[in-house]
This record gives structure tokens, C-alpha cells and sequence, in this order.
């Protein structure tokens, strides 16, 4: 089935829809999905050739088709690329830029990149806040005694 026709099914009704807002942006949680915006172009669905990324346990897993995999064969038609949070994230965004720059999806490239980010700053520990300066009265009373 063409991936227009599958569009056409589903774009009104499905379990991933998001409608917060009845005039506002309608979202979508479907997997593949890069930006969460329901659209035939970053739909997960519709698009066979759908990028997949998502963070497990420390690193990063980026989906993606194998290059002529059978339509049939849905688990063996993908190939995984998984980079760990100890590799850094030039690494990560490099390796992410490297798959959608071979041809596979050139028009998702900066979602990919934009996404695969987000995963990197999400996983990156927090800086402990530096201790607050006293200031005004309190600051006063500090000096003279």
C-alpha cells in the first residue's frame, strides 16, 4: 500500500493523535515521528522510510530501513544504530548527520539532528547551583559580627 493512501487512512483518526486545542497545532505521539507534529512528512506511519530515535539506557538508538528489506519482513527490514552517552555528543549528532546524509531521508536531517540533541542534553548531568550570595540587611549583619 502506497504511502499516500495510508495517509489518507489515517490522518483523521488513530491512537496517536493529540488535540490539546481545538483550533491549535494537532500533534502526534507515533513512533518515527521526529518533530511530534502530525504531518505526512514526519508521520512514522505512512512513510516507510521513517528514522526512528530514542534513548535507552544511556545512549541513543536511531532506527532506520535496511536498504532493499522486504515489505513483508517488518523486524528484519530494520537496521539499529546504537551510540552510547560516554561516546560525547559530536559523536552522537555526527553519526546521526551521517545517516540522513547518505540519501536516506535528507529532508529530516536538522528534526533528526534537532532531536538527537534533546536525547544528548537530556542525558548530560546537571551542574550543582552555586551557593547564593547574601545580600542587603542580612549581608550587613555577616560583616559585623
Amino acid at each position: 500500500m502506497s504511502g499516500d493512501l495510508q495517509w489518507l487512512l489515517l490522518r483523521k483518526q488513530n491512537a496517536f493523535i493529540v488535540k490539546r486545542v481545538p483550533e491549535g497545532p494537532v500533534f502526534s505521539r507515533e513512533p518515527g515521528n521526529l518533530t511530534n507534529l502530525h504531518s505526512f512528512k514526519y508521520s512514522g506511519l505512512a512513510n516507510p522510510k521513517a528514522i526512528d530515535v530514542r534513548e535507552k539506557e544511556g545512549a541513543i538508538q536511531i532506527t532506520t530501513l535496511k536498504k532493499g528489506a522486504s515489505v513483508h519482513a517488518v523486524k528484519a527490514a530494520r537496521a539499529t544504530t546504537t551510540v552510547r552517552a560516554r561516546s560525547g555528543p559530536r559523536r552522537a549528532l555526527g553519526v546521526a548527520a551521517k545517516i540522513s546524509k547518505r540519501g536516506y531521508r535528507a529532508d529530516l536531517r536538522t528534526a533528526l539532528l534537532g532531536r538527537v540533541s534533546r536525547i544528548v542534553e537530556s542525558q548530560r548531568e546537571k551542574k550543582p547551583a552555586p551557593a547564593k550570595k547574601v545580600r542587603g540587611k542580612k549581608a550587613a549583619k555577616n560583616v559585623s559580627a
